[in-house]
């Protein structure tokens, strides 16, 4: 059973006026607006990621540049001690010990065990930058590399 609703009285099939939808002329931007906001949200997430790095586990050196340069060695040991030569001495007057005991060198060789932590080399390292001094680092060869041909 169906039911017409007229509003013109009895002779609503010729004077019935149609009711038609007019287009919308505005464009609803509230999609618009959240996914701009989701893309910031994202954005904030990633920047502080972006901003520290990542780890990375960095390859072993295939070979070592051989150098004749005399140059003060500074080694760190495992437990986190700080040597000129094999006399210790303290990090935060690593550069001053530098420039007394090898007056007019602008550069060193930092020698560091493998067990070090990165904290304490870039530590030391920044102590060194501070002081002027340009760093090297002593590696050692892979023989992995030379085994497999």
């Amino acid at each position: 059973m169906a039911f017409s609703v007229s509003s013109g009285g009895s002779n609503s099939g010729r004077g019935r006026r149609r009711d038609r939808m007019t287009p919308l002329a505005e464009i609803n931007v509230t999609p618009f607006v959240d996914v701009v906001l989701v893309l910031l949200i994202i954005f904030m997430l990633t920047a502080h990621v972006m901003e520290y790095g990542l780890e990375v586990d960095v390859p072993k050196t295939k070979s070592v540049r051989t150098t004749t340069k005399q140059l003060p060695i500074i080694n760190i040991d495992k437990e986190g001690g700080i040597y000129i030569g094999k006399e210790p001495v303290n990090i935060h007057e690593l550069g001053a010990d530098i420039r007394q005991r090898y007056a007019g060198q602008d550069a060193v060789y930092v020698r560091a065990a493998r067990e070090t932590t990165w904290d304490l080399l870039a530590q030391v390292v920044s102590e060194l930058g501070d002081a002027k001094l340009q760093v090297n680092m002593v590696t050692q060869p892979d023989d992995s590399a030379n085994k497999h041909q």
